[in-house]
This record gives structure tokens, sequence and C-alpha cells, in this order.
């Protein structure tokens, strides 16, 4: 015979098991649906291009070219996703990619200086134009959007200024160890350049989901007001975080330019769209607190594949703008409707 004291502790065990089950931790579909969705679009995408243009997408010199490419951008989508979670946006990235590489080709032409201080002197700038963005976003309070926007206009009117509109070469003979650094094939097979954007993907992905730094990224765009309270020193974090982009930007420019054997002043110029497009994509949020490092991988691959996939397909090369422009557009709205449906569940807990 069951005693009182057993029969009563049961419904207890029971009651008890299901709080447990309510406060059990998210599966692993709810706590990776994001990326897990950008990567099934990316498949449906390769399987319409491939239904579309069969005999451009079974030939791997396509997908040399998006290894090639495609990173020439995507690295610096790696790190504007950091900038989006905390809540922000940085417009300048394309006049600091022209800027930290005018500022290398003046340093090895005009002050001759050995290529590595030149690369040196390339990074300190983007990381001084990130941390400009930086301290006027944060530390002023001013809207990054409209900061941005003059700062783009900023570097870019002093690059121009420093080269006088002029261009410089940038050939394999000159300067062969940029060459190997950025431009060689890996083993003489892998393209460098997706060498590049798998190593700081991985870097980037453990900065932001294995650090106290990543953590302080997603409080402060969640709820800067919170994480003040809680002494996250927000200014700092978005600092870094603007910092993160101006350092890829240049980078990003350096390859280009090595990659076309010639740095243009106008070099950055058509990269916005992409960029902003491939975090937005991603999965990154808005309005901040949301996103993820694959997310943003796998979006910029995307993004990349869409021009070539619409000219394969035969269909007039002007329907990119349109492509990119719906690929925002339905991502900020699918994210908004993301965001009252989570609000609304953590209001009615259920």
């Amino acid at each position: 015979m069951t005693s009182p004291v057993e029969s009563a502790r049961k419904p207890m065990e029971s009651a008890g098991s299901t709080l447990d089950n309510r406060a059990a931790p998210p599966s692993f579909l709810r706590r990776h649906g994001q990326q897990l969705g950008i990567i099934a679009v990316g498949i449906a995408m390769w399987l319409a291009f491939v239904v579309a243009a069969p005999r451009v997408f079974t030939d791997i010199d396509i997908y040399r070219a998006f290894a090639e490419t495609t990173p020439l951008f995507g690295i610096i989508v790696l790190a504007l996703t950091f900038v989006v979670i905390t809540g922000e946006m940085d417009l300048s990235f394309p006049s600091i990619m022209a800027l930290g590489t005018a500022i290398f080709a003046l340093s090895v032409t005009q002050l001759h200086l050995p290529w590595y201080f030149g690369l040196t002197l390339a990074f300190v700038t983007g990381a001084a134009c990130g941390w400009l963005n930086g301290t006027l976003v944060a530390l002023f309070n001013i809207p990054s959007l409209v900061i941005t926007i003059g700062t783009q206009f900023l570097f870019r009117g002093l690059e121009l200024v420093l080269m006088s509109g002029t261009g410089v070469p940038l050939t394999r003979e000159l300067y062969p160890e940029l060459h190997m650094l950025l431009r060689e094939p890996l083993f003489g097979i892998f393209p460098i350049q997706t060498t590049w954007m798998v190593g700081l993907g991985i870097i980037f992905w453990v900065l932001l989901n294995r650090t106290r730094f990543g953590a302080h990224i997603f409080l402060v765009g969640d709820n800067p007001t919170s994480a003040r309270l809680m002494g996250v020193n927000v200014v700092s974090v978005k600092t870094r975080a603007f910092i993160l982009v101006g350092m890829t930007s240049v980078l990003a420019g350096l390859m280009t330019s090595i990659y076309g054997y010639y740095f243009w002043p106008t070099t950055g110029e058509g990269y916005l769209l992409n960029t902003i497009a491939s975090v937005f994509l991603g999965g990154t949020s808005v309005f901040g607190g949301t996103g993820s490092i694959v997310g943003s991988f796998v979006a910029a691959y995307i993004i990349g594949a869409i021009n070539a996939g619409i000219v394969s397909a035969g269909i007039n090369a002007f329907y990119t703008q349109l492509a990119f422009g719906l690929v925002i557009v339905i991502s900020v709205v699918l994210q908004t409707f993301i965001e009252r449906r989570v609000r609304r569940q953590s209001l009615t807990g259920r």
C-alpha cells in the first residue's frame, strides 16, 4: 500500500517535473532557427539557379569566382554585424576602404616605407576612423546614421585630397608579399579570399559568443540603459565594434585593390548595398540585440550569388538592384513581426 506521505508527494513531484520542463532550455531548432533558416534560403536559391542556368551553376569556375569576390565585402559584413547588434549602423566603411588603402599606397610610394610598415599604418588608419565613428555615436549620443553619412564624405574627401584623384598600380612584381597574402590561391588551389573570410568568421564567432565583449554587445543592443546599470561601459563597447568595422574595411580595400592589381580612388563604391543587405538577410535585427556571425557569413555568399544568378538566368542585370532592395525590405519586415511576437510571448508567458 502507498502511504499518505508518498501519495501527497507524487502530485508535488509531477508539478515539479512540469515546472522543470517549462524551465528547460530551448531546443536546438529554437536556438539556431535563424541560422538554419538562412542556410535553407541559400540552398533553395542555389537549386533555383541550377535549374535556371544549369550550364553555369554546374561549372566549378562560377564557385571559384564567388569564393574570390564575395569576401571583398563579406569580411566587412562579419564586423558590421557587431555594430548592428548594438543597435547602430555604419555607412562610412566604403570610404574607409579607400582611405586605408590610400595611406598604404602613399607610405610605400611617397615615403618609401617597407610594405609591412605601410600595412600597419593602413590598419591604424582604419582603427582611427572606427574610433572616431564610435566616439561620436556613443559618447555624444549622435544617431549613427547621421554621423556616419558625414564621416563617409569626410573620409572619402580626405582620400581624394591625399591621392589628388589618381590611382596607384599594385602589381605582383611590385608587391609579391601582398599578393601572396591577399590574392594567390592557398596551396595553389583554394581562393585565399575565402580563407581570410573563414578565418575571420571563426574569430568573430568566438568573440561574439564566447567572450565578455560579445555578451556586452548583445546587452547593449537589447537595452543600453540596463547594460549601464549592470556596469557595462556602453561607450567602450560601441567604439570597439566600430573599430572592428574600420579595420576589416581596410583589409577589404587592400584585398580589392590587390585583386584588381590597381588602387582606384573610387575603391569601395558599390559595396554599401551588398554589405547592408547581407547583414539584414543574415538575421541581424535592425532594432539591435539579435544577430549571428553564421547567418551573416551565409547571407554574404547568397548576396554575392544573386547578381551572377540573375545574369546567368538570362534576366536583365538591372533587376539586381531590385533583388537587393526586396531582400532588405522583406528582412526588416520579417524581423519586425518576429520581434513583436517574441515580446507578446514574453508578456503573456506563452
